[in-house]
């Protein structure tokens, strides 16, 4: 049974509010995987580097969104809290994989 506290914690979520920050999330990790994918391209990272790039880029990404945009506390502004904010999605990590493979090819071609 709730508490009475998060019975009126629930009641102060408004949902489109919810909707347009889970789309901004969304788009932010997509453009750092995207860039991700292209630093270890343009580097020519192969096997375990170019997944490290990736994993530093999700933990940078996920820092700044916690200390800027949440003010240190992700809780109140993402349903999972620090956890929604560090997972990267399985769409994410295909984005990178698919960008980091295509800029691999097109500046590594002739190596």
């Amino acid at each position: 049974m709730a508490t009475p506290a998060e019975v009126a914690a629930q009641q102060l979520i408004y949902p489109p509010n919810v909707m347009f920050t889970t789309q901004a999330l969304t788009t932010v990790k997509f453009l750092a995987a995207c860039f991700a994918g292209a630093a270890a391209g343009i580097l020519g990272l192969q096997n375990w580097s170019g997944f490290a790039l990736f994993l530093v880029s999700t933990l940078f990404s996920s820092l700044c969104i916690h200390t800027l945009n949440c003010r240190g506390r992700p809780a109140k502004y993402i349903p999972d809290g620090w956890t929604g904010l560090m997972n990267p999605g399985q769409e994410n990590a295909s984005t990178f994989i698919l960008v980091w493979t295509l800029f691999y090819g097109i500046v590594h071609v002739y190596d």
